[in-house]
């Protein structure tokens, strides 16, 4: 009885902290980006991922991994060196560009230099991982 008691306690706090945790994401604010992110579009895609060292973050708006990834990529801007920049892509606003490249689930993550594919990550990765990729291919 007292092991049946003390599962159910567990399972009923792991419940709780589900639940925080997804209130918490699902409620977060879309962080103010950094002036270095390139907003992408049908228009200036081609143009922007042609030179140099792009990694393109397709997400949309309600894509939770997508929420937590903003601010990662804010401080990933502010960091890069050399020519490397970072562009975002919203989906549902250009969905031809994301059916093109296969994008399947988001966040996904396309390296680019000088506008071919190089490398493709896909869901939330830490800062200094993003950093990596992108100034070793810089």
């Amino acid at each position: 009885m007292n092991t049946l008691i003390v599962v159910f306690a567990g399972l009923a706090f792991f419940a709780y902290y589900i639940y925080r945790s997804y209130k918490k994401i699902k409620n977060a604010p879309i962080e103010t980006e950094n002036e270095k992110i390139i907003h992408l579009n049908v228009t200036n895609f081609q143009t922007e991922i042609s030179k140099g060292t792009v990694l393109v973050d397709f997400w949309a708006d309600w894509c939770q991994p997508c929420k937590l990834l903003g601010p990662i990529l804010n401080e990933t801007a502010a960091e890069i060196q050399g020519e490397g920049r970072i562009g975002k892509l919203n989906v549902e606003d250009c969905q031809i560009i994301a059916s093109k490249y296969g994008i399947r689930s988001i966040p996904t993550m396309i390296l680019f230099k000088d506008g071919k594919e190089i490398d493709r990550f896909m869901g939330v990765k830490p800062k200094d991982f993003i950093l990596q990729q992108i100034n070793q291919n810089n």
